[in-house]
């Protein structure tokens, strides 16, 4: 994106991937990180130097679980496309078709130094839809994909059940979600089966087996493709989650994950991620009430890999790196807080080789913090995509000014 050479010169460098570096540089060149080095490291001539002695710098935060853009703020009904209820399975739409980037949500997110997100339809149905992972600036959002599709998203427990329950219509009870998704399930192993026929079948065939949007998408989890997105709260339904996994052998991340810390052993031995949250909420429903700041503690502790989500808008996306203070503040140790916002979720996404860390060859998504970001009173002061600067803070009005895609 960039053509110029900017060398961020003198701040604490955070990589998250390697120790941090005490007045150190960070170049960035054509839109990639070209160095992160020491204090003898000299910026090349003609790269625009900038001062960061006493600041902190990061790489872009990442949510890896939100609504940016399908859930528009203060739009009401005309800006909530979230969810398209109407049947359980909608595993072919898809959030990038609902995003609108004029969204005053991703001017929040990048002022809360949250340069990249995974947006997800919501959990009304059994089988919500196609996530997409995008950067929070662009004229269009086919200008700020990162990974498209990034997962499909899937929901268990009181959402489908409440949803459907209410209309009298399947699924109305935890076992019929579960049919719902192994069911449907079914169907894309059978449509995968007669692909496969029909290429290895040497006999002529006058009519070639129908395309299926929903089930061309499941198959794409169950050749591991993208992993399953599967919101769920209780212990329970995070069991039923790990059972469906294993019998269809995809790839599962756990979203929310409220009370995975009473099976954290199990989750760990399966190797499956958590993207906890939101934590900043009241225990509105029965499968909330084990809603803790302590639980990322746990999970991390039991060895379970975890990022920490808004929910946006559930929590306000700027509101990201104050849960992972208050995580610490509960038990969460500080290295794994700031993974949590960054290589972590940017690993679960599928964009780990692009964000995630300040690395030599990733995209220049890079933020100057007045302090340390764990403390609340540190604010994002200066952030870049693509190596373009987009935002900074302006104290003499106190506001942030953001740059137009």
């Amino acid at each position: 994106m960039a053509s110029n050479s900017i060398a961020i010169t003198g701040g604490y460098i955070v990589p998250v991937e390697g120790e941090p570096i005490d007045g150190g540089t960070v170049l960035l060149v054509d839109g990639k990180i070209a160095a992160v080095a020491g204090p003898d490291f000299k910026p090349p001539p003609g790269a625009d130097v900038v001062d960061a002695a006493g600041k902190w710098v990061l790489p872009g935060f990442i949510d890896a679980h939100a609504h940016l853009g399908v859930h528009e703020e203060g739009e009401g009904w005309a800006g909530s496309d979230t969810n398209e209820m109407t049947g359980p399975v909608q595993a072919h739409v898809r959030a990038l078709d609902a995003i609108n980037p004029a969204e005053e949500g991703f001017r929040d997110a990048i002022a809360g130094g949250v340069l990249a997100v995974n947006v997800n339809p919501g959990s009304g149905n059994p089988i919500g839809g196609q996530t997409v992972a995008i950067r929070c600036w662009g004229r269009t959002v086919d200008d700020m994909v990162l990974r498209e599709p990034a997962g499909l998203k899937s929901a268990l427990g009181e959402n489908p059940k409440r949803v459907y329950g209410e209309r009298k219509e399947t699924p109305a009870t935890r076992l019929g979600t579960a049919a719902v998704i192994r069911a449907a399930f079914t169907d894309a192993r059978n449509y995968i089966a007669k692909q496969d026929f029909e290429k290895n079948d040497s006999s002529e065939r006058k009519e070639p087996t129908a395309r299926d949007l929903k089930l061309e998408a499941l198959a794409r989890v169950l050749r591991r493709e993208i992993p399953w997105r599967q919101h769920c709260h209780r212990a329970d339904d995070i069991a039923t989650a790990m059972r469906i996994a294993d019998e269809f052998g995809y790839q599962l991340v756990i979203d929310h994950g409220t009370e995975a810390h009473l099976i954290a052993d199990k989750i760990a031995a399966a190797g499956i991620p958590v993207i906890i949250g939101p934590l900043f909420t009241s225990r509105s429903k029965v499968e909330l009430r084990n809603r803790s700041l302590a639980n990322p503690g746990r999970l991390a502790a039991a060895g379970v890999t975890i990022a920490i989500t808004t929910d946006h808008p559930v929590v306000p996306i700027h509101f990201l790196i104050h849960q992972a203070t208050l995580a610490v503040k509960e038990g969460l140790d500080r290295e794994t807080a700031l993974r949590a916002v960054t290589i972590n979720p940017a690993g679960i996404i599928g964009v780990a080789d692009r964000l995630g860390s300040l690395s030599v060859g990733k995209d220049a998504d890079v933020v100057v913090w007045s302090g340390d970001p764990l403390d609340v009173m540190s604010r994002a002061e200066v952030a870049y995509i693509g190596g373009v600067q987009v935002y900074h803070y302006d104290y003499g009005t106190r506001s942030g000014v953001h740059v137009a895609p």
